[in-house]
């Protein structure tokens, strides 16, 4: 009886380790992807600032040697910066910095065979390679503007940016539609919240903190390579 239990464990054993085995065969992808962005700075002195549109698109590698864990990396092209909020007032300032990005995040993911549930979260560093400035009044001398509040502070209008490279945290949350073996889609919302700041930061500086802050909706598509 002892005998027949043990040949029958070893036989189950047999057949069950190879099925788990093949169940966690690593899964490597490549993928682009592309959406618009929202984005603010966190000033120290604050200002009174709203959400500034920009784009943002990439390409994306994703290594996952478990069934709900994976490695995701990116490289990005994307837009943030600020847009100044003078309520009625008849003027507008708005400043896109352009970075160059590399996210590393840890990839969660699970569900059906069709649809899965995406989080991704992990550091991120950047470098800005270009920035613009659209403003409708003489944003180098605002006090000679006729009408502009002379209790604005205006010292970031025109101050020139010291640190290119920024980094921070990166987190988002989204949903995967899996089309056949090979090909998937993927709609995600990522926030970015920058640890260095963008302007001088001395305590004999106009800003304590000037930090980017980036809110992210993008379409994707990835590919399966193994």
């Amino acid at each position: 009886m002892r005998l027949r239990l043990i040949t029958l464990i070893i036989t189950a054993a047999a057949i069950w380790t190879p099925s788990m085995a093949e169940h966690y065969k690593p899964h490597i992808s490549v993928g682009g992807h592309a959406g618009a962005t929202m984005s603010m700075m966190a000033f120290t002195p604050s200002i009174k600032q709203s959400f500034n549109q920009g784009i943002t698109m990439g390409a994306s590698f994703t290594y996952a040697e478990e069934r709900h864990v994976g490695l995701r990396a990116e490289l990005n092209l994307v837009q943030r910066g600020w847009k100044e909020n003078y309520e009625e007032l008849p003027f507008e300032y708005s400043r896109k910095l352009t970075y160059i990005t590399m996210p590393v995040m840890t990839h969660i993911f699970f569900g059906g065979r069709k649809m899965k549930c995406v989080f991704n979260l992990g550091p991120e560093v950047s470098y800005m390679i270009g920035e613009s400035i659209s403003s409708n009044f003489d944003y180098t001398n605002p006090s000679a503007v006729d009408g502009f509040p002379s209790s604005r502070r205006t010292e970031q209008l025109a101050m020139e940016v010291k640190n290119k490279f920024d980094y921070g945290i990166t987190a988002g949350v989204g949903g995967e539609y899996i089309m056949n073996q090979k090909h998937s889609i993927q709609l995600e919302v990522r926030y970015y919240f920058g640890i260095g700041n963008v302007f001088p930061s001395k305590r004999t500086d106009t800003f304590h903190g000037s930090r980017c802050m980036n809110l992210s909706m993008t379409l994707g598509y990835k590919f399966r390579l193994k």
